[in-house]
């Protein structure tokens, strides 16, 4: 995608969540810039090989201040944490657990960057982060006249009061707050970037941790023509979804500059999930009948405001929503021709 921004530095690199789909992505784009790359995960890139220098095989829950993985290290990106999609995080059921192993990961690496005297490190939090009714209040104040029309966005400051969309935001707000004490304290460069829904191939498409982009793909994939697809609620929540290289580009650049953040990671282009399907439909050159669900429906409205870090960074995510699903929604549609393929 054009104005990519690259770095002539050489750099020695880990990445923590290198298994998962943003960290394999980022490991790939900092290999291809030059860099030297240790990627750490519990797991292993599921649909590729990882083009890491190295890859330790190391849960982060439990890694010590002093292990190699953090030798001679100039950056640290954390990626890491439990998480998934919709079906995963609202439910209630995991919130125990996303609490849990995400605050023990943070605490390790943090500390480990510490004693490490890591000169920077990255943490990726989330637009979960944000009060659960804002969007609600935003645009029941707008149709009052009390707020200019489209006002609908985060900004930054919306993080407080804090009222958190789920647990998983609460552990997120908590994280931001540890990291940016530990720069006030110790001296140290963090950045911090919340993510606005990212999409992309080679990301999770089955399974019950997919997000709403590769579940829409795979419905429509795993459909026959005039077939039904479930979506839960009436399709009219409204989100932002921010395609990979964009993603991948707004961390590089945040880590590159002098700004701590936090700032919006996103797209500022809003749909509905009934949009989204709209969107996929014309891709798989089918058109499907909607069976609308009870299910877990996350904020009603969500999308980036996008201000602050067009000023800090001068750029935002810019790749329009059609050219990323388009990809997204062929390199899913392979992967489900494939799984048939094996089963028969």
């Amino acid at each position: 995608w054009v104005g990519r921004m690259t770095s002539t530095e050489m750099k020695r690199i880990l990445v923590c969540g290198a298994g998962g789909f943003l960290g394999h992505h980022l490991v790939k784009r900092l290999k291809a810039e030059g860099h030297w790359v240790r990627g750490v995960d519990r797991k292993k890139p599921e649909f590729e090989e990882s083009p890491a220098d190295e890859f330790f095989m190391t849960d982060l829950r439990h890694s010590i201040p002093l292990d190699s993985i953090y030798e001679n290290i100039d950056e640290v990106y954390q990626l890491a944490a439990e998480m998934g999609g919709a079906g995963f995080v609202f439910t209630g059921d995991n919130d125990a657990a996303i609490m849990h192993n995400s605050a023990r990961i943070n605490l390790s690496v943090l500390e480990a960057c510490r004693q490490n005297v890591i000169p920077r490190i990255f943490f990726s939090s989330s637009a979960c982060v944000y009060p659960s009714l804002d969007i609600i209040i935003r645009e029941y104040l707008k149709e009052a006249g009390v707020l200019p029309l489209g006002k609908t966005a985060c900004m930054e400051e919306d993080a407080y009061p804090a009222n958190p969309d789920s647990e998983y935001g609460w552990e997120k707000l908590f994280a931001e707050r540890m990291y940016a004490a530990f720069a006030r304290n110790y001296g140290m460069q963090v950045r911090i970037g919340r993510f606005h829904n990212v999409y992309g191939p080679l990301g999770t498409w089955r399974g019950g941790r997919e997000k709403a982009p590769a579940a829409i793909c795979r419905k429509i994939a795993e459909a026959e023509k005039g077939g039904e697809i479930e979506i839960w609620g009436d399709g009219e929540q409204t989100r932002s979804f921010m395609y990979i290289d964009d993603a991948i580009e707004g961390m590089i650049r945040l880590m590159n500059s002098d700004f701590q953040g936090p700032v919006n990671l996103g797209s500022s282009e809003m749909v509905t999930i009934n949009t989204l399907v709209d969107i996929a439909e014309t891709f798989s050159g089918i058109s499907v009948r909607r069976k609308h669900i009870p299910g877990p429906e996350g904020v009603r409205g969500r999308n980036s405001n996008n201000t602050l870090i067009k000023e800090k960074l001068n750029w935002e995510p810019k790749i329009p929503l059609e050219y990323g699903l388009e990809r997204t929604y062929y390199w899913i549609a392979k992967q489900v021709i494939d799984v048939k393929a094996k089963t028969v």
